[in-house]
């Protein structure tokens, strides 16, 4: 059964297909975010993502660190671009 205001069966797959990547993603952003803090201190948390571009939070010692660009950029970024390559950017909010 269609979902009342989907016109067909492939809505309904592209809302799942994207409703299980932002879990994943989310799924990713949590591990890497028990490792950070855990070994550092600090803390990444997903605020958004749409397909192409990751909003994150980072927290703890993160905040006001002089090395969260790098940890965001070095870290985040290149590890889940290793596992969602359509990814654009990640941004911190």
């Amino acid at each position: 059964m269609i979902p009342s205001g989907i016109q067909n069966e492939s809505q309904v797959n592209g809302m799942t297909s994207a409703a299980n990547e932002e879990e994943q993603m989310r799924a990713l952003i949590d591990s890497l975010s028990a490792y950070i803090e855990h070994f550092h201190g600090g803390a990444v948390r997903m605020v958004a993502y749409d397909g192409e571009v990751l909003q994150v939070r980072m927290s703890g010692a993160c905040d006001g660190c002089s090395l969260a660009p790098v940890t965001l950029h070095g870290w985040v970024e290149g590890t889940v671009k290793q596992f969602f390559p359509n990814l654009r950017e990640v941004q911190s909010v």
